[in-house]
This record gives structure tokens, sequence and C-alpha cells, in this order.
């Protein structure tokens, strides 16, 4: 699986899915972004995917993302499973150590579907 050095800047033209304000979700969309918004709620997952974003070279080894936090180790794994599982990371087994890495598209959707109407207006124009 090919890593990404960093996260990539949408086009202007580029949108995987309608606003909100301009077309209601269905329900298969709701579902899946609702899993991510919910795994964000959390604000220890919500620092994870910002320090992971922000890491250099767009991916952190687990042993790197232990240290800003206050809870154990196994509450780390814990809210990085729930962030993989909601599709807004990636991760790989590399030896003892696993690597994590935020995916682009699940962030894309996020931000396509809390696009404003004047924003979307313009992506469009």
């Amino acid at each position: 699986m090919s890593k990404q050095a960093g996260l990539p800047v949408l086009s202007q033209g580029t949108a995987c899915c309608a606003p909100m304000v301009r077309e209601p979700l269905g329900e298969e969309a709701a579902a899946e972004l609702s899993r991510m918004f919910k795994a964000l709620s959390d604000p220890i997952r919500l620092r994870l995917l910002s320090l992971i974003a922000s890491h250099e070279g767009g991916e952190a080894c687990v042993c790197d993302l232990i240290g800003p936090f206050d809870v154990s180790q196994p509450t780390i794994s814990h809210h990085l499973k729930v962030l993989r599982e909601a599709g807004l990371v990636g991760s790989e087994r590399r030896g003892t150590w696993v690597y994590y890495w935020v995916l682009p598209e699940a962030l894309a959707k996020l931000s396509a579907l809390l696009q404003t109407p004047a924003a979307a207006a313009k992506a469009t124009a």
C-alpha cells in the first residue's frame, strides 16, 4: 500500500459528495459519515488524527503517539482502532511497530459535506 507524503490540496472543482445544504444525504452516506464524525468527537482521537496528519512524512509510528497523552498504551491503541474502523486512518505493521497515516479521501468527504452554500458555489464555478 502506498503512503501519502502529505495531505493533497483539493482543487476547487473536486468534491466527493454534495454539501448537505444542496442535497439531502442518503441513508448509507449518513451512516458512513456519522461513524467518522463520532470517531472525531473524542478529544483524544481528534488530537491523534492531528498528530498523525502533521507528523513528518505524513505517517507516525504508534511509539510517537503515546507520549503526548496521559493515558495508557492500550487506551491509545483503542482510540487508533476506532479511527481506523471509521475509515479515517490507515495502518501497517512494520516489525514490532504499527505506523498510521491519514486517509485523504476520508477528510475530503467530511470537508465536502461541511461546505457552506457560498463555498459550494465557488467550487463548482
